[in-house]
């Protein structure tokens, strides 16, 4: 009798994930569900990027997957970001409020914050007051600049420190990263050795491995800053420009000449390869869509898979290869192609973007003029696979560090 209930129960169990499967008829395309687990079982959750690109050249640049029975709805090129982003953005504005990110930041409506937050009145005015501080404490002014500038002092003596060695950089610039947002939110700086800092950076690294894992790298979000594989990937490719970049630093001001287009080329197109977020933050419809012709149903869960933009052919000149160029008009003046979009775009794209750009800019224009950064012989080819986690980053590392011969 209870075998027979048991058997019964896991019949009409197998019979309601195939009708939870079931696309309709136009629901965007995917490949077949397998009862219980959806779609899960045919990625490899330690490193889905490539089983998305597959699926990409197989269903088009909309198609669909299912965790278990929860469908979700891939988003791929330009063409298909300004129609989800910028066009129909307060269709897919919203955030999916069932996800191990809510729970573990108890973001709920006592405590909705921005970035996970679900599309709202309560959101729109948090992102208001949001952007308001920001620019009050300085974003975009040189009340900022000098709180970048005096912590990029503290990175550079610790590099001088390792002159003529080798060091895996990765904790430095988490440490920088940190102790800039310290200053904006506390007014205080941090020493690297202080226990809360070194707290917060070990718990940031702790988060990640644990989003790293089969389950949790299933629920990415993004994360500001991605110093070290821009340094790397500057340092390795093309560290030559900086000696076409003439400026002075002081606590005012900063003095360009033409060649910084150049190398503003060259921290565009570092980000640009490096893809350091290349699936966003997952998006919720907030109502009944389309999308590229397909009918998406309110609830949706939708991944902006934006990595595909940024080398989708035919919008940049090498799309496939590391080349500044892709970031240089005709003139040799800069500019930034629409398909450049590694912060996102539309309402929920990030607030930090202004605050990421002027750190990158100053940080690797310093360094990369007063130090060489060099790939250890000994260690062989560098290996550009990387780990797929908060963020794309590079696998461990070390690098030599030399002071530049033309100080």
């Amino acid at each position: 009798m209870l075998a027979s209930l048991a058997m019964l129960f896991v019949a009409v169990l197998l019979l309601l994930f195939l009708l939870q499967g079931q696309r309709g008829e136009k629901f965007p395309p995917g490949p077949r569900v397998i009862p219980i687990f959806g779609n899960v079982l045919q990625l490899n959750l330690k490193s889905p990027i490539k089983d998305l690109e597959r699926l990409t050249k197989k269903y088009g640049k909309v198609y669909s997957i299912f965790f278990g029975s929860r469908p979700l709805v891939v988003v791929n090129g330009l063409e298909a970001f300004k129609e989800t982003l910028v066009s129909k953005a307060f269709d897919f504005c919203g955030k999916p409020q069932d996800i191990m990110f809510n729970y573990a930041f108890q973001v709920q409506a006592h405590a909705p914050g921005v970035v996970l937050a679900d599309y709202s009145p309560i959101w729109k005015e948090q992102r208001r007051f949001s952007l308001m501080t920001l620019r009050n404490f300085g974003l975009g002014k040189q009340s900022m600049e000098q709180r970048i500038l005096a912590e990029i002092s503290h990175v550079t003596k610790v590099l001088e420190e390792n002159a003529g060695g080798t060091m895996d950089p990765h904790l430095l610039f988490h440490n920088a990263a940190s102790c800039i947002i310290c200053q904006v939110l506390f007014g205080k700086h941090f020493e690297y050795e202080d226990e809360f800092l070194k707290f917060s950076v070990e718990l940031f690294h702790v988060t990640s491995k644990i989003l790293n894992g089969p389950w949790g790298i299933l629920f990415i979000i993004f994360f500001l800053f991605f110093w070290s594989w821009c340094l790397f990937m500057i340092g390795i490719l093309c560290c030559f420009y900086c000696d076409k970049v003439i400026f002075f630093f002081n606590c005012k001001n900063v003095i360009f000449t033409f060649y910084v287009q150049i190398y503003d080329a060259v921290i565009h197109e570092s980000q640009r390869v490096a893809n350091t977020v290349p699936l966003s933050v997952f998006h919720e419809t907030s109502k009944d869509t389309e999308l590229m012709g397909y009918f998406i149903p309110k609830g949706t869960m939708i991944i902006p898979n934006l990595g595909t933009a940024l080398n989708e052919d035919g919008q940049w000149k090498f799309p496939h290869e590391f080349n500044p160029e892709n970031f240089l008009n005709d003139k040799g003046e800069f500019f930034k192609p629409d398909a450049f979009l590694p912060f996102s775009a539309g309402p929920r794209m990030c607030l930090g973007e202004g605050l990421a750009r002027m750190e990158l800019f100053l940080i690797m224009t310093t360094l990369l003029r007063k130090f060489d950064f060099i790939w250890p012989e000994e260690d062989g080819k560098p290996d550009f696979t990387p780990v797929y986690g908060v963020t794309l980053t590079p696998k461990p590392y070390r690098m030599k560090i030399q002071l530049r011969a033309t100080q």
